[in-house]
């Protein structure tokens, strides 16, 4: 008879519990630590499904596969407080960050750790019927264990190859032009508006397939969001430099973004508001 692994899910935000959920089917137990959490994640948590314990050390000591799903600025930070504790299990570093980021925590965890897995979730969150992809690269055997861990789930788990960074590439590869494709799209229809051309360049763009420019709800949804794609984009420009490539405009992305830092979470902003927003320095 298998026996179900113990999961433990870090910073459980509405992807990360999510995909936490989507363990439950394979796991014994799948836990989180609510200490210095919100009450917004504990009620996501709650209705994830997921079991709360005392503390972090309870949640390493218990869980046999850690998935880190957290904001880009504190993947490293929540790495190294892993690795001070000696954690024994698999570390999974699922988080937007740069692959050379991600190769330093796989060496830091390596000391403790039985493998570092480097994923990168592509998609929606894992609900309502909906489904994403959990890519994965790293040592073979770990793979196969968050394979299992989510088969018959909404969430696929292609397989890159070995090699810890792979994973981490890929998504940033892909996020830096969708998010900053966005951004962009919403800086033209900015410029639009403020000469009263807004309609005329709606009328242009849909003339073609497949342009944000035709979207004008990803404005007011890409600003809600800004607080955690800014700092994603800081990482797909450090992989960029890192490459000899050049990172001028997504640091500009970035740097966009951040304009709409008190806009997090505002689900209901209109693209107007979220232009006035903009417009602010």
């Amino acid at each position: 008879m298998t026996i179900k692994p113990t999961v433990g899910i870090l910073h459980p935000g509405s992807m990360g519990a999510a995909v936490a959920a989507c363990t439950r089917a394979n796991a014994a137990r799948v836990l989180w630590c609510p200490a210095g959490r919100s009450a917004a994640t504990a009620a996501r948590a709650e209705r994830a499904g997921l079991e709360p314990v005392a503390g972090l050390d309870e949640l390493l000591e218990q869980a046999h596969i850690v998935l880190s799903l957290c904001p880009p600025a504190a993947a490293e930070d929540m790495a190294r407080v892993v690795a001070e504790r000696r954690y024994a299990g698999v570390y999974v570093e699922a988080n937007a960050i740069n692959p050379e980021r991600t190769q330093r925590i796989a060496a830091l965890l390596d000391r403790c750790a039985r493998a570092v897995v480097d994923g990168a979730v592509i998609g929606s969150p894992p609900v309502g019927g909906k489904r994403t992809r959990l890519y994965l690269s790293g040592p073979a055997d770990a793979m196969l264990l968050v394979e299992d861990l989510f088969a018959g789930s909404p969430v696929e788990t292609p397989v890159l190859g070995n090699d810890i960074g792979q994973a981490s590439a890929l998504k940033l590869a892909y996020s830096s032009y969708q998010k900053a494709s966005r951004v962009l799209a919403a800086v033209a229809f900015g410029a639009a508006r403020a000469h009263g051309v807004d309609e005329a360049l709606l009328d242009v763009a849909g003339k073609r397939q497949g342009s944000y420019l035709v979207e004008t709800g990803y404005v007011a949804k890409t600003a809600a969001r800004a607080w955690r794609w800014g700092p994603e984009m800081e990482e797909a420009a450090d992989m960029l430099s890192a490459v000899g490539l050049p990172d001028e405009l997504l640091r500009a992305v970035a740097q966009t973004l951040a304009r709409w830092g008190d806009s997090k979470g505002l689900a209901e902003l209109t693209p107007d508001e979220a232009l006035d927003r903009l417009t602010r320095p």
